[in-house]
């Protein structure tokens, strides 16, 4: 869709670039952005050109820029002892996306979105994953992934607060995952996912998204029963209705697929 209203574009190359004007806004894969009229955007800050490597791998884990979509994602080669890295490509899939998105979409841009059923939003939850933040009053600040939505396409990102990068810790990533999904149509967007995490130790998270309003984590020392689970599941807050489902299917279908999850990571 053509942005009738912006009258500028330029690219950032520096932290100085990204200050925004008033009406602008910043650009990646811009997939969402151009899906809509938007019409009190009248300026682009395209930052998908910002210095550093889309995707780069250390000891401590995976740090993902701005550049970064979720076919430069899903290309990534199997790291040795990553066990986790699967669930990239089952969140990619619960996505209501074809591979033409995830040629253009960024991983960054799928997170600041916020959308409950947001799948990257959902794998970076599961897996720790923290947000650097360039602020708009010129500061860094970090916070984890799961935190970020305020609600369904709502943040506590201030206009020009930038993600920088998102950081995946390596003890996360050595973790085994699942993912659970359901919507009520067969190619419909998702109604309740769940995804979760477990490690040698007994250690293990379980998270819902797209059923409620923000990432619902739940962690446990020891693995959890499907029963214990399901239960945890049903007793969180912030379940929602909407054309996607009754906030009380949301419910229900949650405690389902997070005994579900729990049973495959036990």
């Amino acid at each position: 869709m053509d942005l009738t209203t912006v009258a500028a574009y330029r690219r950032a190359a520096t932290r100085e670039d990204v200050r925004l004007d008033p009406g602008e806004r910043f650009l990646a894969g811009g997939t969402w952005l151009f899906s809509e009229p938007n019409r009190d955007v009248t300026g682009l800050v395209d930052v998908a050109g910002l210095p550093g490597p889309s995707l780069e791998v250390s000891r401590e884990g995976l740090t993902i820029g701005p550049a970064c979509t979720i076919a430069d994602l899903l290309a990534l080669p199997p790291h040795i002892g990553w066990a986790a890295q699967p669930l990239f490509a089952a969140a990619a899939d619960a996505l209501l996306a074809g591979f033409k998105i995830w040629n253009e979409a960024t991983v960054i841009g799928n997170i600041a979105r916020a959308y409950s059923a947001g799948a990257m939003l959902a794998a970076s939850a599961t897996l720790d994953a923290d947000a650097l933040i360039w602020t708009a009053a010129g500061e860094d600040r970090i916070i984890p992934v799961a935190d970020l939505p305020t609600g369904n396409g709502t943040t506590s990102l201030a206009h020009g607060d930038l993600i920088r990068e998102i950081r995946i810790p390596a003890d996360a990533l050595r973790a085994r995952a699942s993912l659970r999904k359901i919507a009520l149509a067969e190619l419909g967007r998702s109604g309740a996912v769940v995804t979760g995490r477990a490690h040698a130790d007994g250690r293990t998270v379980i998270v819902i998204t797209a059923a409620t309003l923000t990432p619902t984590v739940l962690r446990y020392p020891a693995p959890p029963g499907p029963d214990a689970a399901r239960e945890d599941a049903r007793a969180a807050t912030g379940f929602y209705a909407d054309a996607l489902g009754a906030a009380d299917w949301r419910r229900h279908v949650a405690g389902v697929l997070a005994a579900e999850v729990a049973e495959e990571l036990a």
